[in-house]
């Protein structure tokens, strides 16, 4: 199956549909004619195996080498940023920064790397372990 986003006028995605794969080559166009959409909104492909600019095997969550499409697997909300050819999540969080390898929201200071399970913590801004 294909996936396809659609985008306001300000590259916001507003959905994604799934379509046949046989519809894949002239998705946008399929997409534009068959939900009726009017300018300035616009359809973009996208793909449900890509996450940080890495495609990951649908069967296994395994990166595999394929190639990452467009960074990030779109949602609403999301943008589309044209100049990076790829969709961006909202930011959620205020200390957190932009990975521009990835396309993603990440946290100022890395994930500890002790095998617990930590939460991030916005006010103190750090991991900070459940009680």
């Amino acid at each position: 199956m294909a996936h396809f986003a659609e985008l306001d006028e300000n590259n916001v995605v507003l959905r994604v549909v799934v379509i046949d794969n046989s519809e894949e080559a002239d998705g946008e166009n399929f997409c534009t004619n068959l939900f009726k959409t009017q300018a300035p909104n616009y359809w973009k492909q996208t793909s449900y195996n890509t996450l940080g600019g890495v495609h990951y095997n649908p069967d296994t969550h395994q990166p595999d080498g394929g190639v990452a499409f467009r960074k990030n697997y779109a949602g609403p909300g999301y943008t589309y940023d044209a100049a990076r050819d790829a969709f961006i999540a909202p930011k959620d969080r205020a200390s957190f920064i932009f990975d521009e390898d990835k396309c993603e929201w990440v946290a100022p200071l890395p994930y500890p790397d002790d095998g617990l399970w930590y939460y991030w913590d916005e006010p103190t801004v750090s991991w900070k372990l459940p009680e």
